[in-house]
């Protein structure tokens, strides 16, 4: 069944951290969301706390962000999710793509004996961030998965739509924005705009396409809106985003 939650820690930078995870679950379900994307407990107890929390809200996660990466893959094993992030380089700025593949190549056999898979984040600035080097590592990495990140291959000069068509077999979870951009030309990524809610941006992203087309093709796991910047009230922002997608058919 597809569900909709919140990759969003741009809440997180305009309340000044996460305070109450209760009040925060409730909120988000209050404008339609069904939950979020990681779990972020600081130790078995949190995320059995956590976990419990979001029962009792009828909402649901994709996957576990925990302290270390063998418990990362065994807390989300255990809580019956499906991928977890290929988070295993030191340094996306310096870390080689062959590096970074071998290693993930290691994760997937981990990840196997759990059932689940090790997926791929697309994102600016790191080493699998243009199309190109998208390509290259699930040439590389045959068992991985893909969380798409719309907005980030778009502005990486990426074809949205080829992507996703290619890859949409390997796609474990979908992450949608928008983007403003405000000085092309600037070195790192950060300077030259970012990223924001739906239909909120200046710069042409595909995501109307990759919803309706996952509609199309029976999607049936997770679509995240991660609004990253916000400039007013999140609740707000993340509520036009998420009656845009009622509008897409979500």
């Amino acid at each position: 069944m597809l569900k909709v939650g919140i990759a969003d820690y741009g809440m997180n930078v305009w309340y000044g951290g996460f305070m109450d995870y209760e009040k925060r679950m409730e909120d988000i379900k209050a404008i339609g969301f069904d939950g979020l994307e990681r779990l972020t407990p600081i130790d078995a107890a949190d995320a059995l706390n956590k976990a419990t929390t979001l029962a009792k809200l009828r909402m649901d996660f994709a996957t576990v962000l925990a302290p270390t990466l063998e418990l990362k893959v065994q807390w989300t094993a255990a809580f019956g999710k499906e991928y977890i992030w290929t988070d295993v380089t030191a340094n996306h700025a310096k870390d080689s793509l062959d590096l970074y593949c071998r290693r993930v190549n290691y994760l997937t056999e981990a990840c196997k004996k759990y059932g689940i898979k090790a997926a791929v984040h697309n994102h600016l600035g790191c080493i699998v961030e243009t199309q190109e080097q998208l390509e290259e590592f699930m040439e590389k990495c045959p068992e991985a998965g893909l969380v798409f990140d719309v907005g980030h291959m778009a502005v990486a000069g990426g074809n949205v739509r080829e992507v996703f068509d290619k890859y949409y077999d390997r796609i474990v979870a979908i992450h949608l924005k928008d983007w403003v951009m405000q000085d092309p030309d600037q070195k790192d990524w950060w300077d030259r705009g970012y990223f924001c809610g739906l239909k909120q941006g200046n710069f042409p992203v595909d995501n109307e396409y990759v919803v309706k087309k996952a509609i199309e093709n029976g999607y049936d796991k997770w679509i995240f809106i991660e609004h990253d910047t916000h400039l007013r009230e999140p609740l707000e922002d993340l509520a036009e985003s998420r009656k845009i997608l009622k509008e897409w058919g979500v």
